[in-house]
Protein backbone atom coordinates (compact mmCIF):
# COMPACT_ATOMS: atom_id res chain seq x y z
CA UNK A 1 0.00 0.00 0.00
CA UNK A 2 2.51 2.06 0.64
CA UNK A 3 4.40 4.23 -2.52
CA UNK A 4 6.62 2.12 -4.34
CA UNK A 5 9.31 4.62 -4.79
CA UNK A 6 9.78 4.88 -0.95
CA UNK A 7 9.89 0.86 -0.88
CA UNK A 8 12.76 1.40 -3.31
CA UNK A 9 14.11 4.51 -2.08
CA UNK A 10 14.64 2.62 1.89
CA UNK A 11 16.12 -0.28 0.19
CA UNK A 12 18.81 2.04 -1.34
CA UNK A 13 19.61 3.82 1.27
CA UNK A 14 19.80 1.20 3.78
CA UNK A 15 21.95 -1.07 1.26
CA UNK A 16 23.93 2.55 -0.27
CA UNK A 17 24.10 0.22 -3.55
CA UNK A 18 21.77 0.78 -6.50
CA UNK A 19 23.19 -3.16 -7.32
CA UNK A 20 22.26 -4.58 -3.77
CA UNK A 21 18.74 -3.19 -3.45
CA UNK A 22 17.89 -4.30 -6.76
CA UNK A 23 18.92 -7.74 -6.13
CA UNK A 24 16.85 -7.42 -2.77
CA UNK A 25 13.68 -6.11 -4.42
CA UNK A 26 14.15 -8.54 -7.13
CA UNK A 27 14.16 -5.38 -9.44
CA UNK A 28 16.77 -4.41 -12.77
CA UNK A 29 19.11 -1.66 -11.45
CA UNK A 30 17.90 0.23 -14.48
CA UNK A 31 14.34 0.20 -12.46
CA UNK A 32 15.76 1.20 -9.42
CA UNK A 33 17.45 4.06 -10.54
CA UNK A 34 14.32 5.33 -12.27
CA UNK A 35 12.42 5.23 -9.16
CA UNK A 36 14.56 7.13 -7.46
CA UNK A 37 15.12 9.83 -10.18
CA UNK A 38 11.24 9.97 -10.03
CA UNK A 39 11.26 10.80 -6.11
CA UNK A 40 14.16 13.32 -6.22
CA UNK A 41 12.10 15.27 -9.14
CA UNK A 42 9.27 14.97 -7.15
CA UNK A 43 11.12 16.44 -3.96
CA UNK A 44 13.31 18.91 -6.00
CA UNK A 45 15.95 17.69 -4.33
CA UNK A 46 19.11 15.17 -4.55
CA UNK A 47 18.81 11.97 -1.95
CA UNK A 48 22.15 10.46 -2.58
CA UNK A 49 25.40 11.82 -3.47
CA UNK A 50 27.08 10.10 -6.14
CA UNK A 51 30.89 9.28 -6.14
CA UNK A 52 34.03 7.59 -6.69
CA UNK A 53 31.67 4.60 -7.51
CA UNK A 54 29.98 4.96 -3.87
CA UNK A 55 26.87 6.62 -2.95
CA UNK A 56 25.74 8.07 0.50
CA UNK A 57 22.50 10.18 1.84
CA UNK A 58 22.12 13.79 1.26
CA UNK A 59 20.76 16.16 4.65
CA UNK A 60 17.65 15.54 2.51
CA UNK A 61 17.79 11.83 1.98
CA UNK A 62 18.54 11.46 5.62
CA UNK A 63 15.61 13.02 6.83
CA UNK A 64 13.34 11.20 4.37
CA UNK A 65 14.81 7.91 5.45
CA UNK A 66 13.59 8.70 8.64
CA UNK A 67 10.26 9.11 7.44
CA UNK A 68 10.43 6.29 5.09
CA UNK A 69 10.98 3.88 7.64
CA UNK A 70 7.85 5.21 9.90
CA UNK A 71 5.83 5.28 6.88
CA UNK A 72 6.59 1.95 5.46
CA UNK A 73 5.91 0.22 9.11
CA UNK A 74 2.57 2.16 9.54
CA UNK A 75 1.48 0.49 5.83
CA UNK A 76 2.51 -2.81 6.51
CA UNK A 77 0.47 -2.45 10.23
CA UNK A 78 -2.39 -1.01 8.53
CA UNK A 79 -2.78 -4.01 5.66
CA UNK A 80 -2.51 -6.62 8.77
CA UNK A 81 -4.44 -4.63 11.10
CA UNK A 82 -7.00 -4.82 8.28
CA UNK A 83 -6.51 -8.11 7.97
CA UNK A 84 -7.34 -8.83 11.03
CA UNK A 85 -10.57 -7.08 11.54
CA UNK A 86 -12.70 -8.87 8.87
CA UNK A 87 -11.05 -11.99 10.65
CA UNK A 88 -8.27 -13.33 7.58
CA UNK A 89 -4.90 -13.88 8.03
CA UNK A 90 -3.42 -12.28 4.89
CA UNK A 91 -0.77 -9.84 3.67
CA UNK A 92 3.43 -10.29 3.02
CA UNK A 93 5.57 -12.33 4.70
CA UNK A 94 9.10 -11.53 4.34
CA UNK A 95 11.35 -14.23 5.78
CA UNK A 96 15.14 -15.01 5.77
CA UNK A 97 16.76 -17.75 6.93
CA UNK A 98 20.53 -19.36 6.88
CA UNK A 99 21.61 -21.73 4.33
CA UNK A 100 20.56 -24.44 6.26
CA UNK A 101 17.28 -23.71 7.50
CA UNK A 102 16.40 -22.57 4.40
CA UNK A 103 17.41 -25.58 2.50
CA UNK A 104 16.48 -28.57 4.82
CA UNK A 105 13.74 -27.35 7.52
CA UNK A 106 11.91 -23.67 5.91
CA UNK A 107 10.24 -25.82 2.92
CA UNK A 108 7.86 -28.21 4.77
CA UNK A 109 7.49 -24.99 7.28
CA UNK A 110 6.49 -22.75 4.51
CA UNK A 111 4.57 -24.94 2.85
CA UNK A 112 2.43 -26.16 5.34
CA UNK A 113 2.09 -22.38 6.58
CA UNK A 114 0.57 -21.77 3.50
CA UNK A 115 -1.88 -24.48 3.17
CA UNK A 116 -3.30 -22.98 6.22
CA UNK A 117 -3.23 -19.50 5.28
CA UNK A 118 -3.67 -19.30 1.27
CA UNK A 119 -3.86 -15.31 1.41
CA UNK A 120 -0.52 -14.97 3.36
CA UNK A 121 2.34 -14.06 0.83
CA UNK A 122 4.98 -15.83 2.04
CA UNK A 123 9.16 -14.77 0.35
CA UNK A 124 12.12 -16.40 1.08
CA UNK A 125 15.53 -14.52 1.28
CA UNK A 126 18.71 -16.51 1.74
CA UNK A 127 21.54 -16.05 3.04
CA UNK A 128 24.17 -16.89 5.68
CA UNK A 129 23.41 -16.08 9.62
CA UNK A 130 24.84 -12.70 9.47
CA UNK A 131 23.24 -11.26 6.25
CA UNK A 132 20.11 -12.37 7.83
CA UNK A 133 20.64 -10.84 11.03
CA UNK A 134 21.28 -7.85 9.53
CA UNK A 135 18.36 -7.39 6.86
CA UNK A 136 15.93 -7.54 9.84
CA UNK A 137 17.93 -4.66 11.80
CA UNK A 138 17.12 -2.81 8.47
CA UNK A 139 13.49 -3.76 8.43
CA UNK A 140 14.12 -5.47 5.72
CA UNK A 141 12.89 -8.44 6.42
CA UNK A 142 9.99 -9.35 9.14
CA UNK A 143 11.45 -12.16 10.61
CA UNK A 144 14.94 -14.20 10.54
CA UNK A 145 15.57 -17.80 10.95
CA UNK A 146 19.56 -18.42 12.23
CA UNK A 147 21.84 -20.36 13.44
CA UNK A 148 22.88 -18.94 17.10
CA UNK A 149 21.79 -16.16 19.06
CA UNK A 150 21.43 -13.00 17.48
CA UNK A 151 24.10 -10.10 18.13
CA UNK A 152 22.37 -7.12 17.32
CA UNK A 153 21.07 -5.49 20.61
CA UNK A 154 17.70 -3.68 18.50
CA UNK A 155 16.84 -7.39 17.72
CA UNK A 156 14.41 -9.80 20.20
CA UNK A 157 15.37 -13.53 19.46
CA UNK A 158 13.40 -16.75 20.37
CA UNK A 159 15.03 -20.00 20.59
CA UNK A 160 13.18 -22.64 18.13
CA UNK A 161 14.99 -25.78 19.29
CA UNK A 162 18.00 -27.68 19.55
CA UNK A 163 20.07 -28.59 16.83
CA UNK A 164 23.19 -31.10 16.74
CA UNK A 165 26.57 -31.08 14.32
CA UNK A 166 28.27 -33.70 13.55
CA UNK A 167 31.33 -35.19 11.51
CA UNK A 168 30.49 -36.36 8.17
CA UNK A 169 33.07 -37.73 5.55
CA UNK A 170 33.10 -40.24 2.63
CA UNK A 171 33.04 -43.97 3.79
CA UNK A 172 36.39 -44.67 2.87
CA UNK A 173 38.08 -41.69 4.36
CA UNK A 174 40.35 -42.47 7.61
CA UNK A 175 37.94 -41.58 9.96
CA UNK A 176 34.88 -43.36 9.12
CA UNK A 177 35.52 -46.18 11.27
CA UNK A 178 35.72 -44.13 14.56
CA UNK A 179 32.69 -43.98 16.73
CA UNK A 180 33.13 -40.98 17.89
CA UNK A 181 35.82 -38.15 17.31
CA UNK A 182 37.61 -35.33 19.46
CA UNK A 183 38.69 -32.17 18.09
CA UNK A 184 41.95 -32.91 19.19
CA UNK A 185 41.53 -35.75 16.73
CA UNK A 186 40.21 -33.73 13.55
CA UNK A 187 42.96 -31.64 14.13
CA UNK A 188 45.39 -34.22 12.00
CA UNK A 189 42.52 -34.36 8.86
CA UNK A 190 41.79 -32.28 5.74
CA UNK A 191 38.75 -30.01 7.10
CA UNK A 192 35.87 -28.44 4.64
CA UNK A 193 34.71 -25.27 5.94
CA UNK A 194 31.79 -23.10 5.92
CA UNK A 195 32.42 -19.70 4.95
CA UNK A 196 33.11 -16.51 7.43
CA UNK A 197 29.83 -15.04 8.34
CA UNK A 198 28.16 -18.95 8.02
CA UNK A 199 26.33 -19.83 11.82
CA UNK A 200 27.74 -23.11 11.42
CA UNK A 201 31.21 -21.62 10.68
CA UNK A 202 30.85 -19.52 14.37
CA UNK A 203 29.54 -22.31 16.02
CA UNK A 204 31.95 -24.71 14.77
CA UNK A 205 34.90 -22.51 15.59
CA UNK A 206 34.00 -21.48 18.71
CA UNK A 207 34.09 -25.25 19.46
CA UNK A 208 37.82 -25.81 18.51
CA UNK A 209 38.61 -22.63 20.83
CA UNK A 210 36.66 -24.01 23.30
CA UNK A 211 38.99 -27.57 22.77
CA UNK A 212 42.53 -25.31 22.95
CA UNK A 213 42.62 -25.51 18.65
CA UNK A 214 42.88 -21.68 17.44
CA UNK A 215 40.57 -22.19 14.18
CA UNK A 216 43.66 -21.13 11.64
CA UNK A 217 45.86 -24.36 12.87
CA UNK A 218 43.30 -26.76 11.35
CA UNK A 219 44.14 -28.01 7.91
CA UNK A 220 41.51 -25.99 6.30
CA UNK A 221 41.32 -27.28 2.34
CA UNK A 222 38.64 -24.79 1.53
CA UNK A 223 35.64 -23.24 2.62
CA UNK A 224 31.95 -23.43 1.03
CA UNK A 225 29.69 -21.10 0.62
CA UNK A 226 26.31 -24.03 0.95
CA UNK A 227 25.53 -27.45 3.17
CA UNK A 228 25.26 -29.43 -0.47
CA UNK A 229 28.40 -27.55 -1.51
CA UNK A 230 29.91 -29.18 1.60
CA UNK A 231 28.65 -32.32 1.10
CA UNK A 232 29.57 -32.65 -2.74
CA UNK A 233 33.33 -32.01 -2.06
CA UNK A 234 33.49 -34.08 1.16
CA UNK A 235 31.81 -37.00 -0.88
CA UNK A 236 34.60 -37.36 -3.14
CA UNK A 237 37.13 -38.16 -0.18
CA UNK A 238 38.75 -34.90 -0.01
CA UNK A 239 38.33 -33.91 3.80
CA UNK A 240 35.40 -33.67 6.24
CA UNK A 241 33.13 -31.38 7.57
CA UNK A 242 30.83 -30.87 10.24
CA UNK A 243 27.44 -30.21 9.61
CA UNK A 244 24.02 -29.93 11.05
CA UNK A 245 22.59 -34.13 10.94
CA UNK A 246 19.32 -32.95 9.26
CA UNK A 247 21.62 -31.90 6.42
CA UNK A 248 23.27 -35.10 5.68
CA UNK A 249 20.78 -38.08 6.58
CA UNK A 250 19.49 -38.87 3.13
CA UNK A 251 23.09 -39.47 2.13
CA UNK A 252 23.56 -41.39 5.34
CA UNK A 253 21.11 -43.43 4.81
CA UNK A 254 22.30 -44.18 1.23
CA UNK A 255 25.37 -44.83 2.33
CA UNK A 256 27.46 -41.76 0.10
CA UNK A 257 28.36 -40.51 3.43
CA UNK A 258 29.38 -41.18 7.40
CA UNK A 259 28.27 -39.72 10.06
CA UNK A 260 30.24 -39.71 13.14
CA UNK A 261 29.56 -38.02 16.45
CA UNK A 262 31.03 -35.31 18.21
CA UNK A 263 33.10 -35.90 21.68
CA UNK A 264 32.20 -33.91 23.24
CA UNK A 265 28.38 -33.27 21.59
CA UNK A 266 28.16 -29.83 19.47
CA UNK A 267 24.68 -28.52 19.84
CA UNK A 268 23.61 -24.95 18.68
CA UNK A 269 20.30 -23.14 19.10
CA UNK A 270 18.28 -22.80 15.81
CA UNK A 271 16.34 -18.42 16.36
CA UNK A 272 14.06 -16.36 14.99
CA UNK A 273 14.91 -12.69 15.27
CA UNK A 274 12.87 -9.86 14.69
CA UNK A 275 12.74 -6.38 15.39
CA UNK A 276 12.75 -4.77 18.98
CA UNK A 277 11.01 -1.91 18.44
CA UNK A 278 8.69 -2.52 15.41
CA UNK A 279 4.65 -3.85 15.71
CA UNK A 280 4.34 -7.30 15.51
CA UNK A 281 1.10 -8.26 13.92
CA UNK A 282 -0.85 -11.02 14.16
CA UNK A 283 0.28 -12.61 11.06
CA UNK A 284 3.92 -12.70 12.40
CA UNK A 285 2.88 -14.11 15.68
CA UNK A 286 1.16 -16.42 14.24
CA UNK A 287 4.15 -17.82 12.42
CA UNK A 288 6.79 -17.37 14.72
CA UNK A 289 4.38 -20.25 17.29
CA UNK A 290 3.93 -22.40 14.15
CA UNK A 291 7.73 -22.29 12.59
CA UNK A 292 8.59 -22.93 16.20
CA UNK A 293 6.66 -26.26 16.39
CA UNK A 294 7.40 -27.04 13.26
CA UNK A 295 10.94 -26.70 13.21
CA UNK A 296 11.27 -28.92 16.52
CA UNK A 297 9.69 -31.82 15.17
CA UNK A 298 11.97 -32.18 11.74
CA UNK A 299 15.41 -31.25 14.17
CA UNK A 300 14.43 -34.02 16.48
Amino acid sequence: MADRRLQVFHAVAKHLSFTKAAEALFMTQPAVTFQIKQLEDQYNTRLFERGHGRIGLTPAGEMVLQYAERILSMSDELEARLGEMTGEMRGPLLVGASTTIAEFILPRVLGEFNALYPQVRARLIVANSEIIENRVGEHTLDIGLIEGPAHLPELLAETCCEDELVVVCAPDYPLAGEPEITPVQLRDYEFISREPGSGTREVTDNYFKAAGIPPQDLKTLMELGSPEALKGVVATGLGYAIVSKVVCGKECQLGSLVEIPLSPRLTRTLSMVYPRDRFRTRLVTTFVEFAKQKMRELVL
